[in-house]
């Protein structure tokens, strides 16, 4: 099995063993000197960045009586600050101490200024316990370790992992908007349109919704005809079936066939949608009418959800059924037991995981509006917990999710940290690392 911190990745490894023990104030620091005998003392690492520039920001040390305040930059090799090019950067002249594991040479920022270079020992008893908690292969490295942990500090990271994941949800609804020229509304339908088709039939649900525009449905709400004409048509179902199976599939096709001419229409291929292993009340032709019928019902989707009070109230808008037709079918021209298909509350729970709730969060963000913001929260806190195998598997190493604020958090967690065996940046990592070296 490989995990990305062992083998050929092991330089990055140790550069972020570094960044750790500066971070966290390791008692490695706390006999360290400059080159000319000067000691350093660490009165505050500063705040970790992520981003372009020096490691860490508004950082400041005590060397010999004098207090430093600004930017400290980590290397592994004090020449490192050559290769990367800080010497010629005047965005690392602000760096107040150059923190390395081997001082090979002495280095300048672009005023030609002598950077300060502290060596630190390398700390191998950190990199070795760090290998032992990623070599694990039980489903997450700390499977058998989290019912030790501070209940607080799981419970903290974990709120912050729920946001990171809504901020990391932002920048894709972003990209759409972008795509669409600034379209809020279509990018909402577009998206709703790929939740409507769950795992299995995203992609081809998603496909639907960008070749049919949101206007164009918007012209004929009022008719659940044209618009069930227009979904299924431009879905590629109605090029295989006869028109003279019944009287409705007659009518869809007729009214598609005027449709398609006057607003020029384009179908995507039929063969992309997908009906084995689905329980009928899943299958894309109920899914379509459903869609269909929220077109129909709803005036302003986008608004009206943006505009929902909460949790509740987003529920009823979404739980829409199908036209009279197919209520005795499943798909076209075979007719089945008279059954409602109402959409059930587990599919919506999921839609408004997946799309209202990521939307509310950015529009507040790009609006400045910190109250719909909140909303987006609250909703994810009213909502029961994820019933997945994250969750499962989190149950059963003692951590259980009280709401879908927390199981969201436990995805993030999972994809974005545990899978990737990124510790050294998981709360619960860092816990049981600095645990390990007391």
């Amino acid at each position: 099995m490989f995990f990305p911190y062992i083998g050929n990745q092991k330089n990055l490894m140790t550069e972020d063993i570094v960044n750790f023990v500066w971070k966290y104030n390791s008692p490695i620091l706390q006999d360290i000197y400059l080159d000319d005998n000067k000691q350093v003392e660490v009165i505050s690492p500063g705040e970790h960045n992520f981003d372009s520039g020096p490691d860490f920001f508004n950082a400041k040390v005590k060397i010999e009586n004098t207090v430093w305040a600004g930017n400290v930059e980590i290397h592994l090799n004090a020449s490192d600050w050559n290769k990367h090019g800080h010497n010629t950067n005047p965005a690392y002249d602000s760096v107040i101490l150059h923190v390395v594991v081997k001082n090979d040479t002495t280095v300048y920022n672009s005023r030609g200024e002598i950077v300060p270079t502290v060596q630190i020992p390398y700390p191998s008893t950190l990199e070795w316990d760090l290998q032992q908690l990623v070599a694990n292969e039980a489903w997450i490295p700390c499977a058998n370790k989290l019912k030790g942990l501070e209940r607080f500090t799981v419970r903290m990271w974990l709120a912050s992992l729920a946001v990171e994941r809504l901020e990391q949800k932002t920048i894709q609804v972003n990209d759409l908007v972008k795509e669409l020229k600034g379209s809020w509304e279509e990018a909402f339908y577009i998206s709703i349109a790929r939740s409507f088709g769950l795992k299995i039939n995203a992609l081809p649900f998603e496909l639907l919704a960008k070749s049919t525009p949101i206007k164009i449905l918007a012209k004929v709400r009022s008719s659940i005809l044209s618009i069930e004409a227009i979904l299924f048509g431009q879905a590629g179902m109605l090029e295989t079936i006869d028109s003279s199976a019944d009287e409705y599939i007659f009518n869809l096709k007729k009214e598609y066939d005027y449709q398609q001419k006057k607003y020029s229409l384009t179908p995507i291929p039929n063969h992309l949608w997908k009906f084995m292993r689905l329980r009928p009340i899943s299958f894309p032709t109920i899914r379509i009418a459903q869609f269909a019928q929220l077109i129909h019902q709803s005036s302003g989707l986008f608004s009206n959800c943006m505009e929902a009070k909460g949790f509740e109230s987003i529920l009823q808008l979404l739980k829409v059924g199908c036209s009279s037709y197919w209520q005795t079918h499943y798909t076209f021209g075979k007719e089945s037991t008279l059954k409602p298909k109402i959409m059930g509350d587990d599919t919506i729970r999921i839609i408004i995981l997946n799309t209202i709730v990521p939307f509310m969060f950015a529009y507040g963000s790009a609006r400045g509006d910190e109250q719909l913001k909140d909303k987006a929260l609250n909703i994810l806190e009213s909502m029961k917990p994820e019933n997945n195998n994250v969750v499962k598997g989190f149950s059963l190493s003692g951590l259980k999710p009280e709401n879908a604020f927390f199981s969201q958090a436990m995805v993030q967690l999972k994809s974005q940290y545990c899978d990737k065996r990124k510790c050294l940046f998981c709360q619960v990592g860092v816990s049981l690392l600095l645990k390990k070296a007391e």
